[in-house]
């Protein structure tokens, strides 16, 4: 690329790229929960909170050692969901009900956050490891729900989470998207390894403040974030950046 690089205000910078590269993106796909809200919501938490809940209630477990099954269940199977499908042969409808039954008032309406996912070129996309009703209220309380093209839940990846590569080969079968003219926003570095492989443009949505904490780890000689293109503590302002390079 030639000419000079846009430089982004502080909060959008991107460490490797120009943003030029997102010229010609055709589909931008967003996670969910940290993602299209900020972190210090705390939405997740209270979903956290809410799966300690329901393996207490179904494994007649006390509230500490309930939750220490649930972590050991996520970090071997991905999702506390696909572990307790795996091992204990629950309902996924049930819990999907029981741990998105939370409180939503923690979000404001976000109209600038809309106007600048609207003024994106191309379609937009939900997909997220939560259910379709869980996404559904809230980017309705983020007012940005009329936005996007779809919502591409773990009920429609047949309840197989993000990072599982055949997750994503569904998404892309269902939406038609080329992944070499799409861009992915996640604020979980492994789930955009496959993005990145598949070559999509990727995004870390990190807490806000913490950006230059991730730089100093984004400069280790053995580069593990390799398949992250650029780092943002605040994706409207980073997509405000991007519609200035595309212009």
């Amino acid at each position: 690329m030639t000419g000079k690089d846009p430089q982004p205000r502080e909060g959008q910078q991107a460490h490797r790229q120009d943003l030029r590269v997102f010229r010609g993106v055709e589909a931008w796909v967003f996670d969910l929960d940290n993602t299209l809200y900020p972190h210090e919501a705390n939405l997740f938490a209270q979903i956290d909170e809410q799966i300690a809940r329901y393996i207490q209630k179904i494994l007649d477990l006390p509230p500490d050692e309930a939750m220490a099954h649930q972590k050991a269940l996520y970090h071997e199977h991905g999702t506390t969901l696909r572990g307790l499908m795996t091992t204990h042969e629950i309902d996924p409808d049930d819990y999907l009900r029981f741990v998105h039954d939370i409180d939503y008032s923690a979000l404001a309406p976000n109209p600038e956050l809309g106007h600048a996912i609207e003024a994106l070129p191309g379609k937009k996309f939900i997909f997220t490891n939560g259910d379709r009703p869980h996404a559904e209220r809230t980017a309705a309380a983020l007012g940005i729900s009329d936005h996007f093209e779809d919502i591409f839940d773990i009920v429609s990846a047949d309840l197989i989470p993000k990072p599982n590569r055949e997750t994503y080969e569904k998404f892309v079968d269902r939406t038609g998207i080329s992944p070499a003219r799409s861009a992915m926003f996640e604020d979980l570095p492994k789930n955009l390894h496959t993005p990145h492989l598949l070559g999509m443009r990727t995004t870390l949505i990190v807490p806000k403040g913490s950006r230059d904490v991730f730089q100093e780890s984004w400069d280790l000689e053995d580069d593990r974030y390799a398949h992250v293109d650029f780092v943002t503590d605040d994706l409207t302002g980073f997509l405000k950046a991007v519609l200035g390079a595309l212009k």
